[in-house]
C-alpha cells in the first residue's frame, strides 16, 4: 500500500449518534442534563463522604473513588459529543483521539477494579464481621485502591502504545461518538494481530479476573446466608449489598453487550455504549443514595447545617 494512504491522518471524523438533523437540539439538551447530573451527583457523594466522619469507612472510601472515576469516564466522552452536536464539527485531532482513548480505557478499567474491591469489602463485612476492622484496615484499603489505579493506568498505556505504532488508511471516519479502540483498529491499514492478541489475553484477563472476584464474593455471601436462613439476615445482606449488586449488573450488562456479545458496530451497540458511558455513571449516585441510610443521614445533616448558617445570616 502506498504511503499516501497510510499514517498521514491528522484527524478523525466522529459520526456521532444515529439521529436525524431535527433531533439534534433535543439530544443535546438531554445529554447535557444527564452529564450535569452525573458530575453534580457524584461530586455530592464525594463531598458527603469527606464531610461526614461516620462515612469514613472502607466501603465509602471505595465509593468515593468510584464516584470520581464515574465523573472522569463521562467527562472523557460526553463534552466532546456535546460540542460536536452544537457546532456540527465532527472532527477530532489525532492526538486528541488517542488521548481520549487512553483515558477512556483507564477509567473504564478502574471502574472494573473498584467494583471488585467493593465486592470483596462486602464479603468481609458479611462473612467475617468480627474481623472486619482487622482485615479491612486503612493500609489495605489504600493498597487496593492504589493497585487499581496503577493496573488501570498500565492497561491503558499498553493498548495506547500498541495503537500509535499502527498506520491508518485514508478513510478516517469513526462510526461512533468517541474514539473507541475497536472502531480505531478497523481503520488501520497495518497488521493488528498483536493488538487483537493483547486484547483477548491481557484485556480479557483484566476484565474477567475482577468479575470472578465479584461473582465469588457474592456466591460466598449467598452460601453463608442460606446456611442459616432468616428474614433478618436476608434483609441485612440485601441492604448491605443491594446497591452494589445493581451497579455491578448495570456495568457488566452494558459492557458485555458492547464488547462481548456484539460482532459489529451498529445503532444498538452505540446505544449500549451510551448506557455504559453516560447512563450508568449518572445512575450510580441515585442508586447509592436512595438505598443507603448513611448517605441520606449525611445529606440531611449537610442540609441542616446550610439552613442554620443561612438562618444566622
Amino acid at each position: 500500500m502506498g504511503p499516501e494512504n497510510q499514517s498521514s491522518v491528522s484527524e478523525f471524523l466522529l459520526l456521532g449518534l444515529p439521529m436525524r438533523p431535527g433531533q439534534q437540539r433535543g439530544f443535546f439538551t438531554l445529554f447535557l442534563g444527564m452529564y450535569l447530573t452525573t458530575v453534580l451527583g457524584n461530586l455530592l457523594i464525594i463531598l458527603l463522604i469527606r464531610l461526614d466522619s461516620r462515612l469514613h469507612t472502607p466501603m465509602y472510601f471505595f465509593l468515593s473513588h468510584l464516584a470520581f472515576s464515574d465523573i472522569s469516564l463521562s467527562s472523557v466522552t460526553v463534552p466532546k459529543m456535546l460540542t460536536n452536536m452544537q457546532t456540527w464539527q465532527q472532527s477530532i485531532p489525532y492526538v486528541g483521539c488517542i488521548a481520549q482513548l487512553c483515558f477512556f480505557i483507564h477509567f473504564g478499567c478502574l471502574d472494573n477494579f473498584l467494583l471488585a474491591v467493593m465486592a470483596y469489602d462486602r464479603y468481609v463485612a458479611i462473612c467475617h464481621p468480627l474481623h472486619y476492622t482487622t482485615i479491612m484496615r486503612e493500609g489495605l484499603c489504600v493498597l487496593l485502591v492504589a493497585g487499581s489505579w496503577i493496573m488501570s493506568c498500565a492497561h491503558a498505556l499498553v493498548h495506547t502504545l500498541l495503537l500509535i505504532r499502527l498506520s491508518f488508511c485514508a478513510d478516517s471516519t469513526i462510526s461512533h461518538f468517541f474514539c473507541d479502540l475497536t472502531a480505531l483498529l478497523k481503520l488501520s491499514c497495518s497488521d493488528i494481530s498483536l493488538n487483537e492478541l493483547v486484547i483477548f489475553t491481557e484485556g480479557g484477563m483484566l476484565l474477567f479476573l475482577p468479575l470472578c472476584i465479584v461473582l465469588g464474593s457474592y456466591i460466598r455471601i449467598g452460601t453463608i446466608i442460606l446456611r442459616v436462613p432468616s428474614t433478618e439476615r436476608l434483609f441485612k445482606a440485601f441492604s448491605t449489598c443491594g446497591s452494589h449488586l445493581l451497579v455491578v449488573s448495570l456495568y457488566y450488562g452494558t459492557l458485555g453487550s458492547v464488547y462481548i456479545f456484539s460482532s459489529s458496530w451498529d445503532s444498538k451497540d452505540i446505544i449500549a455504549s451510551v448506557m455504559y458511558t453516560v447512563v450508568t455513571p449518572m445512575l450510580n449516585p441515585f442508586i447509592y443514595s436512595l438505598r443507603n441510610r448513611d448517605i441520606k443521614q449525611a445529606l440531611e445533616m449537610c442540609v441542616n447545617r446550610l439552613t442554620s448558617l443561612s438562618g444566622n445570616h
